[in-house]
């Protein structure tokens, strides 16, 4: 996949979810400033090497479901579970650990 400007700002916000949090695709879109690039936020995250070290793991579908499968969907269960994020049957509870960025960050980590 050919890097575009919108890459480097997905890898940003992909990179400012804390720990024990969770971020769905649209929301990584929404706040690099490309909404309704939810489905390039996922090519992106399943193509990134993972030399880049992001945490793609709190990443899930807006109704708190992993997205990915086999190994992959163990691994992020498993990094989840570690971080303290409750995953019930591969969903986890989006009311409670959705991340809700402050308004300094974006303000000042966010803005383009």
């Amino acid at each position: 996949m050919p890097q575009c400007a919108g890459h480097q700002q997905i890898y940003h916000v992909v990179s400012l979810i804390p720990s024990g949090c969770v971020a769905s695709y649209g929301q990584v879109a929404d706040l690099a400033g490309l909404p309704g690039r939810a489905r390039l936020v996922g090519r992106l995250l399943k193509t990134t090497p993972s030399s880049l070290s992001l945490p793609w793991h709190r990443v899930v579908k807006s109704d708190g479901r992993i997205a990915v499968d086999g190994n992959s969907a163990v691994t992020q269960k498993d990094a989840l579970l570690a971080e303290g994020v409750v995953v019930t049957g591969n969903k986890v509870n989006m009311q409670r650990f959705r991340w809700q960025p402050s308004l300094h960050l974006m303000l000042h980590e966010l803005s383009g």
